[in-house]
Parts: structure tokens; sequence; C-alpha cells
């Protein structure tokens, strides 16, 4: 479609606004990243990659990356099977209860992370299992869920219903059809919501404030303790190894599903 010349240049004016103010924070953090100073600036006070050294050496900033890793790992290995079977459930089959099904399953989403950071405390602390790390990738599926069901879901209302008849008219039982026909066919939105699943859980900060102690604290805990006393550019060191983690994660999005897919799916 051919834009006259004054409309052209206003949408190009307003995508370039865009561009630039989603794009400038990562720039400055990722410049600041790089300073010789003492304190976190931009443009940086000469350049140098002491901060990074320096963070490495940091045993406090590294068992809480770790410790984030395996929460993240955690949440995305049950939010598969569960996320998946959710959405195949609610998006193909006529099930009594599946308004009541889709509200709970979405409620979570709906909830305010303050409280459900507090229920989600109240709760493992009754069972006893409060401090420990696998409660925390738990509660994170548990908020982040309605995202791998509305990946899935969007797979699964793409995908032609007639190839599960197929596979039944040639005797395939249930569980063989979902497997070689099914499963393969909404593979594109599984993949995409468990990167999501792990993206989210691995950023998560409220809930995993009120479900951690000081020796369990993930990343973004640790970070936030660490501003709490004073900003110093190994915060932007950490900020850029966020930026690093969310390019592998759109790298292998389009490396496994494409981004065209993933852009187009609804």
């Amino acid at each position: 479609m051919k834009l006259s010349g004054s409309k052209g240049v206003f949408l190009w004016g307003v995508t370039g606004f865009c561009v630039l103010m989603l794009s400038l924070p990562t720039v400055i953090v990722v410049g600041a990243s790089f300073t010789s100073g003492d304190i976190i600036a931009f443009p940086p006070q000469g350049f140098s990659l002491r901060w990074y050294s320096e963070l490495w050496q940091l045993a406090s900033f590294k068992a809480a990356f770790w410790r984030s890793l395996y929460v993240s790992l955690i949440c995305t290995v049950i939010a598969i099977p569960v996320g998946t079977l959710a959405a195949i459930a609610l998006s193909r089959y006529r099930l009594r209860a599946r308004t009541a099904l889709q509200v709970i399953l979405l409620l979570p989403f709906t909830i305010p992370l303050v409280v459900s950071g507090l229920s989600m405390m109240m709760m493992f602390g009754e069972v006893r299992v409060l401090g420990q790390l696998w409660p925390v990738g738990l509660a994170l599926c548990v908020i982040n869920l309605p995202f791998m069901i509305w990946s899935v879901a969007a797979s699964v209302n793409a995908m032609d219903p007639e190839l599960e008849n197929a596979a039944a008219s040639c005797g395939a039982p249930p569980v063989q059809a979902f497997f070689t026909v099914t499963l393969p066919a909404v593979t594109p939105g599984v993949i995409t919501g468990a990167l999501l699943m792990f993206i989210l859980a691995f950023n998560e900060f409220l809930v995993s404030l009120f479900l951690t102690d000081s020796r369990t604290v993930t990343l973004p805990v640790e970070i936030y303790n660490s501003i709490r006393s004073v900003i110093t550019p190994d915060l932007a060191a950490v900020s850029v190894v966020y930026i690093v983690i969310a390019l592998v994660a759109v790298a292998l999005l389009d490396w496994l599903v494409g981004l065209d897919i993933f852009l187009k799916s609804k």
C-alpha cells in the first residue's frame, strides 16, 4: 500500500520514535555496564570490562543466578505437560465445566502478584516447605501458566481436526494418535510457551521475594537487595546478562519455530 508523502513521513516518524523508546533503555544499560568508573553513568567513563570481572567473582550473584536457573527449569518442566494438556482439552473437547476450568486456569493472571505471593507464602508455610527452591518454581508456574495455555491453544486452533480423525480411522488408539499426530502438530506452540515460561520465571521478582529467604534468594531478589544499599555498575552488568538470555531465547524461538510463525499466531 502506497502512502502519500505527509502520511509516510508521519508513520515513519512514529515508528522511529517507538523503536527509539524501546531500544534506548537497553543501549543505556549496556553502555553503563562497560564504564571504568566507580558509579553507574551514561555515557560511560571510559571503557572497561572491570565490572563483568567483579561480577563473576561475586559468589552471591553466581549462586543467585544458578538458583534462578533451577527455579526456571522447574517451572518450565511442570508447565509443558500441564499447559499442553489443558490447552488441548479446552480447545478440542466440549467439557461440561469448560467455562469454570477456563476461569480457574486463567485466574492467576488476573490476581495481583502481591496477593498471589502472599497467599502462596502462607500456603507453603503451612506445609513447611517455605524457603526451599522447588516451591518457588511451582508458584511461578501457576501464575504464568496462562501464557503456556494461550501459546499451545493457538497451535491447536490452527491444526486441522481431520488429522486426528484420519489417525483414528487408520486404527490408531487415542494415545498413539496424540503422540504421532496431535503433539507434533502443536509442537511450535509448546516450544513457544516453554520459552516464555522460562523467561518469565527467570525474571519474576515479586513472588520470589515472598517465597525466598537469605539462603535461597533468586537473581532478581539479589539485585533488589543490592540496589537497596548502593547502585554500582555491576548491576548494569547483571542487566546485560538478562538481555543476553532474552536474545538467546529469541534466537532459539526463531530457530525452532520461526519468528514469522510466532508473530502470526493468535
